[in-house]
């Protein structure tokens, strides 16, 4: 079996909540499906969902399931689901509810056997909470799965992904490589700051992500291309 047509799945995480981990995710789906491959996006936990149709969905997983190729259960792709939009360990706790990192893995286990590749967005940061013992690195960990980082650019940013990725190394899991996203169009020497993260941070740059690529979906950046 050729690299492109091997099983393959990947965590993503960001150094930061509203950093662009679902547009990245959104994109690393669809051009995983423009190569032929059955490609899904998965939402293990999401908060300030909206109900329709007796369901509760947030825009995170509409935009995953709009670049996906393949329909499979919505259970699956989100298994866990509130309605306010709050850290998700508070939002589960308001609603009674204990996330269960063994009934995501098997949702996710479920996914993989029905698709060729299957991209893992987590919940705002790497160690945001879920419960009171488990955060989301715990959630990657359990996956075992490569992760890729999302880096917002902005001020503070080289200081973000440095941690994060020192947080990921230390579970013990790869990082696949980081997408660098001008999340502040604004922002002061993007380029020196490009650089420098590509100088310290330990493993391949996929690509940048510009403001104006942001609203020119399906197109931008190749950020596959280094993943095959």
């Amino acid at each position: 079996m050729s690299a492109a047509h091997r099983k393959q799945a990947y965590f993503v995480t960001g150094t930061d909540t509203g950093v662009g981990k679902t547009m990245v995710s959104s994109m690393l789906v669809r051009q995983f499906a423009a190569r032929g491959l059955r490609s899904v996006g998965m939402k293990p936990v999401a908060s300030g969902c909206e109900r329709q149709n007796e369901q509760l969905i947030s825009e995170d997983v509409t935009q995953l399931l709009a670049a996906s190729n393949v329909e499979l259960s919505l259970s699956d792709i989100n298994p866990y689901a509130f309605e306010p939009a709050i850290a998700p360990h508070i939002a589960a706790k308001q609603a009674g509810v204990q996330i269960d990192l063994d009934h995501i893995l098997a949702a996710f286990e479920r996914l993989q056997s029905q698709a060729d590749v299957v991209i893992v967005e987590g919940a705002g940061g790497f160690y945001v909470p879920l419960d009171d013992q488990h955060d989301i690195a715990d959630l990657a960990a359990k996956l075992g799965l490569p992760v890729i980082l999302v880096v917002g650019m902005r001020l503070g940013c080289i200081n973000h992904a440095l941690l994060t990725a020192e947080a990921i190394r230390q579970r013990g899991l790869a990082l696949a490589g980081w997408v660098a996203n001008q999340a502040d169009p604004r922002m002061a020497m993007l380029e020196e700051n490009l650089q420098t993260l590509k100088q310290r941070m330990p493993a391949t740059c996929l690509g940048l992500v510009s403001w104006q690529e942001q609203t020119d979906m399906p197109g931008g950046t190749d950020i596959v291309r280094a993943l095959l």
